[in-house]
């Protein structure tokens, strides 16, 4: 029973602790950021050297809202097993993406927020500065350097601009549901697709 009861109040902390997995840049960053450039430094942060939003230069395909905004026409399928359901991507080809493609097959442990499925790497994977951006788009797979996350992202697009440090690896490759309806937490086997 005290176990039990421990569980829970680890798990509420836990829970409580988290907002999802991805970052929002609090006032004090933004005013420290606005300060910077005003003094003309040449030492910028993450993020704050290119300002790119996850839309910048993506393809994307806005007749279906209950697809991913995210197009991605060549890359690498992998499957993802949440239990017994495989949710279906495809991986783009960033230094990012290809570094995660290296450690397949791979397994993250994942739990579901408001807006996505997130878990922390064991290994931070490695990425160029251009391609780090603020937001998402819905359906899309990132990775976020300030913490190590894998993530999922299938809502929220609209509002995502207030999150950093994001880096597209790639998108699901199913409609948005196949992950918006899963609930709780999955050790989540990545693998590449059979074709």
């Amino acid at each position: 029973m005290r176990k039990i009861v421990l569980s829970i109040i680890m798990a509420l902390l836990l829970t409580a602790g988290a907002a999802g997995c991805a970052r929002t840049e609090t006032s004090e960053e933004k005013e420290s950021s606005v300060s910077e450039e005003n003094q003309g430094t040449e030492e910028q942060t993450e993020n704050e050297t290119n300002g790119l939003a996850a839309s910048d230069g993506a393809e994307m395909q806005t007749e279906d809202p209950e697809m991913p905004t995210r197009v991605i026409e060549d890359g690498t399928k992998i499957n993802m097993y949440f239990g017994d359901t495989v949710v279906p991507g495809i991986l783009n080809d960033s230094e990012t993406a290809q570094a995660l493609i290296e450690m397949l097959p791979y397994t993250v442990h994942m739990n579901r927020y408001s807006h996505d499925f997130c878990g922390v790497m064991d290994d931070p994977l490695p990425y160029k500065e251009e391609d780090v951006h603020y937001g998402w788009l819905n359906g899309d797979i990132d990775f976020a350097t300030d913490a190590d996350y894998f993530t999922i992202l299938f809502e929220d697009e609209e509002s995502s601009e207030q999150y950093g440090y994001q880096v597209n690896i790639g998108v699901i490759d199913c409609p948005l549901e196949n992950i918006s309806k899963l609930t709780g937490s999955y050790d989540v086997r990545i693998e590449l697709a059979e074709e």
